[in-house]
C-alpha cells in the first residue's frame, strides 16, 4: 500500500526595498519572510531589505511548487505585476 504524504509548500514573490522582485519557495512562509528580513536565505536579497510579501500560492506536492517557481521566474516584470494585482484583489475581498 502506497501512503500519500501531504505537506504544504508555497511559491512566493517578495518586493525588495529597491522595487525589484524575488521569487522563491518554502514550506514555512512566515519563517522564510522573517529570515529574508534578517538578511538570511538568499544572497540576492542581502542589502535589499526589508522585503514585503506580494504574492503567495500554496501547493501540496513538492514537484508542483518547483515547477511553479520556475514558471514565475520566467515571467516578464509586467506579467508579474499583473499576477500580483490579481492576487491583491482576490485577497483584499471583504
Amino acid at each position: 500500500m502506497k501512503i500519500r504524504r501531504w505537506a504544504k509548500f508555497y511559491v512566493y514573490i517578495v518586493e525588495c526595498q529597491d522595487g525589484t522582485y524575488y521569487t522563491g519557495y518554502t514550506n514555512d512562509l512566515a519563517e522564510r519572510i522573517k529570515l529574508h528580513n534578517k538578511g538570511y536565505g538568499a544572497k540576492y536579497l542581502r542589502g535589499k531589505g526589508p522585503v514585503n510579501l506580494v504574492y503567495a500560492k500554496e501547493y501540496h506536492y513538492y514537484k508542483n511548487v518547483l515547477h511553479a517557481e520556475r514558471k514565475l521566474k520566467g515571467l516578464r516584470r509586467s506579467q508579474k505585476d499583473a499576477l500580483i494585482r490579481a492576487y491583491e484583489k482576490n485577497n483584499n475581498r471583504i
